[in-house]
């Protein structure tokens, strides 16, 4: 519930601070002295889009902030889902707007994002303004008013669930049967150029291979040439080989005789060693080394074949041929296979919907359980509120669609007058009827909705006398189960507050500024009078207003 609001700087409001009680709590002031700046102020706190104009003129930053204490709803897992403070279920938010149009939003001095605080506010206060009635119109609104009142929370996350597996499933179909089909029309190609892949044999780095034995074998020659003469130097009658086993002898005559000697000698055996294995391996190159025509027309057959399948499907390598023949069987392999997931997804669905189906029934059945119920304590209420003959019924159908609100369309019917035809509520009823109507359903909903605060915005406009009555006794009773405030211009409201708070206009020295203050019960009797009679309060009218508190 709310407990204490505070704004500074909001258009007409320099400085105000306010507590509030449970229960039933009404407000009065005269038309213009700052009720719905009050209401806008509290619309901040619940997400409303902020303008710097509301800022009071003169100021540079405007702050509203509200305490509400959470009764109820189970609101500590959305605290630890945003990182916020839950302390003893508390929750403080408050609303910084600057003049240059910049907004900050606190909840327990955590910044949060707007989507966060509406999120929140709309499990803790509802502000039920004239133009809402236009919700009664909305089929929408209609289906969520049933299924709070039917408590089928539990049979509608069922039903939900099973929705979303029958259209994921469905989707999975068509999706399937649109690739197998659009494949399916590509099969003949897609097969001829795998098979041509296929045939190619082909293997990663090859290309490359190839390329090089291709350089060798243009060459062969060349450097055959090349390694006979790198041999015969090395190795040949005068080669170096040769003239080194001298200077290596020489050096081994000496090598007793110093030790730098022996060291240089063993230096030159290891050299002589390594240009041994060097002339061995430049002969058996040689020796290998052969020009061979056909060879090198097998290897520029093959490159021909591989440049030409990678220009053909726009590779640059053997390896993205090779990736592509992959990607060609796999679409083979899902053409050939189609048929059969096509038959296993058809049987997913088959089940799907029946499983939605059933859920569905539960859901449906749930809905009907408080129609009768329903029908018989709105039609109760309506009474009560000047309606003398009111007939209401709620009409189910089943949808041709299932969405995922369920497979019901549901209507409020309507009429007010004997012997005249039940039509859609958005049809007929008056906008004092909608409002009537709307009462009673809040009235119903307040009984089975977890929402700590609900304040009405001049409900009460077009009615008066008894009907006033049976509506302040309607949100009385409201108040049982919630937090009920009512700005209103009715005595007969008025006088059934718990509270009563009053919004007034009081001239400063430089600007006039709007405060509040919760009235005494000697303060009541002459507000709930004026209220009666206006400005020139008459002894009658405080008489008439002390009977209206008594009652």
């Amino acid at each position: 519930m709310l407990q204490h609001l505070s704004i500074t700087n909001y258009a007409l409001i320099r400085e105000l601070e306010i507590d509030f009680e449970k229960g039933f709590s009404v407000m009065t002031g005269e038309t213009g002295s700052g009720k719905s700046i009050i209401l806008g102020a509290l619309g901040l706190i619940m997400g409303q889009r902020a303008d710097s104009r509301v800022i009071s003129d003169g100021e540079q930053k405007c702050v509203i902030e509200a305490d509400f204490h959470l009764t109820g709803g189970d609101l500590e897992n959305f605290f630890q889902e945003n990182d916020l403070d839950y302390e003893d279920g508390i929750c403080s938010i408050r609303r910084e707007l600057n003049r240059n149009g910049k907004s900050r939003t606190f909840v327990n001095d955590t910044p949060v994002a707007l989507t966060t605080l509406k999120e929140l506010t709309d499990q803790l206060i509802d502000i039920h303004s004239q133009h809402e009635n236009l919700l009664l119109k909305s089929n929408l609104f209609q289906l969520e008013t049933i299924d709070t009142i039917a408590v089928n929370q539990l049979e509608k996350v069922a039903y939900v669930e099973a929705y979303e597996r029958y259209v994921t499933t469905k989707r999975m179909l068509e999706e399937h049967t649109e690739n197998a089909k659009k494949s399916k029309e590509e099969e003949d190609y897609i097969r001829y150029q795998f098979n041509q892949l296929e045939e190619a044999n082909l293997r990663e780095g090859e290309g490359d291979e190839l390329e090089q034995e291709l350089e060798v074998l243009k060459h062969a020659e060349v450097i055959k040439t090349n390694l006979l003469q790198t041999f015969y130097a090395l190795d040949g009658e005068q080669g170096v080989v040769e003239m080194l086993h001298g200077a290596q002898g020489s050096l081994h005559k000496v090598a007793g005789y110093m030790q730098q000697v022996e060291e240089l000698a063993q230096r030159l055996d290891s050299a002589l060693i390594e240009l041994k294995d060097v002339a061995s391996e430049v002969e058996d190159l040689a020796e290998k080394m052969e020009v061979e025509p056909e060879r090198m027309q097998q290897v520029e057959d093959r490159l021909d074949l591989l440049h030409t399948l990678m220009q053909k499907h726009a590779c640059q390598t053997d390896g993205e041929l090779l990736r592509l023949k992959q990607d060609f069987a796999l679409r083979l392999e899902i053409i050939d296979h189609s048929e059969e997931k096509i038959r296993e997804l058809t049987a997913q669905l088959e089940m799907a919907e029946k499983e939605m189906k059933a859920a569905g029934e539960k859901l449906t059945a749930s809905r009907k359980r408080i129609k009768t119920p329903t029908e018989e304590r709105l039609t109760t209420q309506l009474k009560s509120l000047g309606v003398p003959h009111p007939n209401f019924q709620i009409e189910y159908a089943e949808s041709q669609n299932p969405t995922k609100n369920g497979m019901d369309e549901i209507n409020f019917l309507f009429a007010a007058n004997k012997n005249q035809s039940l039509r859609n509520v958005a049809d007929v009823a008056s906008g004092g009827e909608v409002a009537r109507l709307m009462l009673c359903l809040k009235s119903l909903l307040a009984e089975h909705r977890s929402l700590p605060t609900l304040i009405f915005d001049e409900i009460d406009t077009g009615v008066s006398g008894e009907v006033a009555t049976q509506m302040a006794v309607i949100m009385r009773n409201m108040a049982q189960y919630m937090q009920v405030m009512a700005i209103t211009h009715l005595p007969q409201i008025a006088a059934k507050g718990n509270v009563h708070y009053k919004v007034y206009k009081q001239d400063a020295d430089e600007h006039t500024e709007t405060q509040i203050k919760r009235l005494t019960q000697e303060e009541r009797v002459v507000e709930i009078a004026q209220v009666l009679s206006g400005a020139n309060v008459s002894e009658a009218a405080l008489q008439n207003a002390r009977e209206l508190l008594q009652e």
